[in-house]
């Protein structure tokens, strides 16, 4: 069973820095795309930053030149430094990972738990 496990978030004014971290683990072949999404009530799911195992990423316009984006594909972990932090960005914010398992011949989509992240003005 692949698991993700956030850290980080919490609560910070506008113009501060969080940093997110996520680690998958379990019987993982290989991690194809891992990256981050948040939700806000009302809205639907939305991407912020990926990241594909070829090196590629992908940011929402919202958060490009504001976020930061790596993944360390040995420790199978991913992190978003967000930086000059809005309250737009407020919202919860959920791992998400495109991993072939063990014994598997695709890839599957796997999802942390969430961790809320709280920008005051």
């Amino acid at each position: 069973q692949v698991q993700l496990v956030e850290s980080g978030g919490g609560l910070v004014q506008a113009g501060g820095s969080l940093r997110l971290s996520c680690e998958a683990s379990g019987s993982i072949v290989s991690i194809i795309e891992m990256g981050w999404y948040r939700q806000t009530p009302g809205k639907q799911r939305e991407l912020v930053a990926t990241k594909h195992l070829s090196g590629t990423t992908k940011y929402a316009d919202s958060v490009q030149g504001r976020f930061t984006i790596t993944r360390d594909n040995l420790k199978k972990t991913v992190s978003l430094q967000m930086n000059s932090l809005k309250p737009d960005d407020t919202g919860v914010y959920y791992c998400n990972a495109d991993v072939i398992p063990q014994s598997a011949i695709k890839w599957y989509t796997y999802w942390g738990q969430g961790t809320q992240v709280t920008v005051s003005s």
